[in-house]
């Protein structure tokens, strides 16, 4: 402990104990009630001292469930570029905004087409038409249907007119396929981290 610079910080900390026992013994309280009080408002200043001590965290902690909330966990934009954390589950999430909704799509640089599941199709207003094809998935083969998305947009990132596929069979999962990869100016792996670059 540097005396000369927690100096200041003492003589404070025992000016605030000094004024919180003479404000309480003018009260004219019994032993017994100075006591409480006394460590009412010692629990008080702790908790104070703890919130500011460990504000860093707190935003942290508020951040993290902000963004498990709206579906953006692991994901940043920073200038141009996209970063995303791999996720417990191993795999890398994105939220897009298609047709102006927010869309939680994995990452999946093995799949050829984007995959959107049908129940989110019709929510975001993406009409598949024509005959069904056959595709090959991790599932085994499944039947869908080709639209477009008029508008697909991340952060800085923007495609219209963007092909996909669309079939009940997908489940509850969207999957951006390496059309979208491709579509951007770079991407790659570092670690737990993909990088996207527009």
């Amino acid at each position: 402990m540097n005396i000369m610079e927690d100096g200041p910080s003492l003589i404070w900390g025992i000016i605030c104990i000094l004024l919180l026992v003479s404000s309480l013994a003018a009260r004219r309280l019994s032993l017994g009630e100075v006591a409480k009080a006394a460590l009412a408002w010692i629990a008080i200043f702790a908790a104070l001292f703890a919130i500011f001590s460990f504000r860093f965290e707190f935003i942290g902690i508020w951040e993290r469930v902000k963004a498990d909330i709206s579906g953006t966990a692991g994901q940043s934009i920073r200038g141009d570029k996209i970063e995303l954390r791999r996720q417990d589950d191993g795999h890398y999430w994105l939220l897009v905004d298609i047709n102006n909704e927010p869309v939680r799509f994995m990452v999946d640089s093995g799949a050829t087409m984007t995959a959107i599941n049908a129940a989110t199709a019709k929510e975001v207003g993406v009409e598949a038409t024509g005959y069904p094809i056959i595709l090959s998935t991790a599932n085994g083969r499944v039947a869908a249907k080709r639209a477009n998305v008029e508008l697909l947009v991340v952060g800085p990132h923007t495609i219209e007119n963007h092909p996909v596929v669309v079939s009940e069979s997908f489940g509850d999962v969207n999957l951006l396929g390496m059309n979208f990869l491709n579509s951007l100016h770079s991407w790659r792996v570092e670690g737990n981290m993909m990088v996207l670059q527009p």
